[in-house]
């Protein structure tokens, strides 16, 4: 499964700044699926695409259905998103993490459905659904508002579905040091340690093994570990003028 066969459902929402917002949310992690499943819409178009700011294309194509059995109808599994469990509620649920790692295998069109934001899914839309998943929160405070909870479960899918070759790190990401790169860093240390007559004596294959492991198991970043190489380097160079 990819991340174009997931279809994010609203059952019955009601706010338009929420509506908007999980327009957004879709968006900015590459989602484009949103089906509605309600018989009236919410009202303020305005401050739906006020909310949405550069994703009301999201809405534009929202598909609109009557009913959640409807919007349901073509798709091969469904998660219904609950934070309530019960006999008639799914006894198992999937955190969002979870829930992405289970769809990965699987094939056709998938369903993650949000409830009502002041009810949330009752039990006749839950038992339309094959899965149950819930986000793990604070007993103290369980609420989650409608556009963050889509956020939560956005991100998981992304990380875990989304297959665009052409990603790319941002500035400042953390990024770890492979096998390759974690040797390019030991032959320079050790090709500058030469350099002053570290290894007059034998011992250098033994060294050199030893920074292999130091560093991987330090667990360096690919910018720390070349950082680590350079200043190796640039003292050699002090020493030699």
């Amino acid at each position: 499964m990819v991340l174009d066969d997931i279809y994010i459902i609203l059952s019955r929402p009601s706010e338009p700044g929420n509506a908007g917002a999980v327009c957004r949310a879709m968006k900015n992690m590459g989602l484009r699926h949103l089906r509605i499943a309600a018989s009236e819409l919410p009202n303020n178009t305005e401050k739906l695409l006020a909310r949405a700011i550069h994703a009301s294309d999201i809405w534009d194509n929202a598909e609109h259905y009557d009913s959640l059995k409807d919007a349901l109808a073509d798709c091969t599994i469904s998660a219904g998103t609950s934070r309530r469990r019960g006999r008639r509620r799914k006894l198992n649920t999937l955190c969002p993490r979870e829930l992405a790692g289970f769809l990965q295998p699987k094939t056709g069109k998938a369903a993650i459905v949000f409830g009502n934001e002041r009810t949330g899914l009752n039990r006749e839309e839950l038992e339309l659904c094959n899965l149950a998943s819930h986000i793990p929160v604070s007993p103290e405070f369980p609420s989650i508002n409608l556009s963050h909870a889509v956020q939560i479960y956005t991100y998981e899918l992304h990380l875990t579905l989304d297959n665009n070759s052409g990603w790319m790190p941002v500035p400042g990401q953390w990024v770890s040091m492979d096998t390759g790169e974690i040797e390019a860093q030991v032959k320079k240390i050790s090709e500058s340690l030469e350099s002053l007559g570290f290894y007059k004596y034998p011992g250098r294959e033994e060294q050199e093994r030893f920074l292999r492991d130091l560093i991987a198991r330090a667990g360096l970043s690919l910018n720390e570990g070349r950082y680590l190489g350079n200043i190796i380097t640039k003292a050699g160079r002090l020493q030699l003028s």
